[in-house]
């Protein structure tokens, strides 16, 4: 907008001082000329009063050197045959020009080498005797070239200040809206204290408080959601409490013990989502160095704590990949949570016996977590994606997957639903090490993870699956 703005008033300035200059320049000219010629007239007046007396060359060469005329005057007179004649002085205009002002009777210029000629005629009674005034052409233009210099530099000016002018009110202009579009940026990653300053025209002025009131607004909705999120998570302690009363009367079988760990698990997720929704500012900034966790040592924690209720159901679990410490910046809650939503879909969505398998793969910018199973698949993988969808089924909201896939996309990775070597569903969870996507090297890391499944799909554990 601003430079917008510097162009046209440059462009409306520019035709402005080209109409008005161009014309002042011809008139300058003109007066110029004007004025060189009333001079030439006013030197050939001199000569008038002497001519009205007499011819008399002597008396007319006495009264030129009195007159200081040089020899820029010539006086043409009439011989006694009629034939004209140069007396006295120089010559310059041509002789038809002369005899043409003679026989007229009244003044004429004429072009002659150097600048022009005034021929004046003068009407005695002895004939018209003719007066020639050269008038040379740096008298014509005396001055001309100066006049045009300041009316270029004038107008120069004039747009140079225009331009500035503009600027400045391109300036006023641009930078409220600039402030507006900041601001509107900073509130959506997530600064919610960002406010604009109500200044500019009247326009951007509206814009700005309606913005800071938009952001106010925000501010209170995201509060109201926080404390409603704790209040709910607080209303959860009491079945809680009930559960781990109930649990510790099982006895001392894995079973229950199970049970205990997983009310005592439950019991402090209420608890951290009650203290995260009682900060005045969400947790959004990505952990720093040296913070992650240990994904191979999560992933046996959480598959051991599936095992017992994959025994239950009977069903055949395999877990790779897991050997070796393999790093990840993933909070290890997180990460867990993850887990148990890819692990709870698959008991919740396949049927008892169902077979499924955990691979880690580690490469050397990304680690892939392969969650597969032998069960029917997911018909339409994008729409279980989709946040709140689910899978149509009963128990399913689709809050699990989505997440799978904020944790993935808080490393720069992402989540891929397909089709597994068991027969059934694969989520391939994709952990991004440096944050950012790498083209020949996510290629290579999909190669490798095609070669694993070839190898596993000649596996006993494969052959052994209840689904084709």
């Amino acid at each position: 907008m601003r430079w917008a703005l510097v162009k046209v008033c440059l462009a409306v300035t520019a035709m402005v001082v080209v109409a008005f200059a161009v014309p002042l320049g011809l008139v300058v000219r003109e007066m110029a000329r004007d004025r060189a010629f009333s001079n030439a007239e006013r030197e050939a007046a001199v000569l008038v009063p002497a001519l009205s007396i007499t011819t008399d060359r002597e008396e007319l060469e006495r009264v030129l050197a009195s007159a200081g005329a040089g020899d820029g005057l010539a006086v043409h007179l009439l011989a006694g045959d009629g034939r004209a004649a140069v007396d006295l002085g120089r010559r310059r205009a041509a002789e038809e020009d002369v005899a043409a002002v003679r026989r007229l009777g009244r003044a004429s210029t004429a072009e002659v080498p150097g600048g022009s000629a005034l021929l004046q005629p003068v009407a005695l009674g002895s004939g018209t005797v003719v007066i020639e005034v050269f008038v040379p052409e740096a008298e014509v233009t005396n001055g001309v070239g100066t006049a045009w210099a300041v009316l270029a530099a004038v107008g120069a000016a004039l747009v140079v200040g225009s331009v500035a002018v503009a600027d400045r009110l391109g300036v006023r202009m641009v930078q409220p809206a600039q402030r507006l579009a900041e601001g509107a940026h900073e509130l959506g990653e997530g600064q919610l204290g960002v406010r604009v300053p109500e200044e500019g025209p009247t326009e951007l002025r509206r814009a700005a408080v309606a913005f800071n009131s938009m952001a106010d607004q925000v501010v209170q909705l995201l509060a109201n959601e926080r404390e409603l999120a704790a209040d709910l998570s607080h209303r959860l302690r009491t079945p809680l409490t009930v559960l781990r009363l109930n649990a510790a009367s099982l006895g001392d079988t894995p079973a229950a013990e199970q049970t205990r760990a997983a009310v005592a698990q439950l019991e402090r997720e209420v608890d951290t989502i009650i203290r995260t929704a009682r900060e005045a500012k969400p947790q959004t900034a990505a952990a720093g160095p040296g913070a992650g966790c240990d994904a191979a040592e999560v992933v046996r924690e959480r598959m051991a704590f599936w095992s017992a209720l994959a025994e239950d159901e009977d069903r055949k679990v395999r877990v790779a990949g897991v050997e070796r410490p393999v790093r990840i910046p993933v909070a290890r809650a997180d990460l867990a949570a993850a887990l148990d939503a890819l692990l709870g879909n698959v008991f919740r969505h396949t049927p008892e016996g169902t077979a499924f398998a955990v691979d880690v793969h580690n490469g050397d910018d990304a680690v892939i977590v392969l969650v597969s199973d032998a069960g029917p698949g997911i018909a339409d993988p994008e729409s279980a994606m989709a946040r709140g969808r689910g899978s149509g089924s009963d128990g399913s909201t689709g809050l699990g997957l989505d997440i799978v896939r904020r944790l993935a996309e808080s490393t720069g990775g992402d989540v891929r639903i397909g089709s597994s070597v068991l027969g059934g569903t694969e989520v391939r969870l994709w952990i991004q090490l440096d944050g950012r996507e790498s083209g020949p090297s996510r290629r290579g890391h999909r190669g490798s993870v095609r070669r694993r499944r070839t190898r596993r799909s000649a596996s006993p554990f494969n052959r052994s699956r209840s689904h084709p």
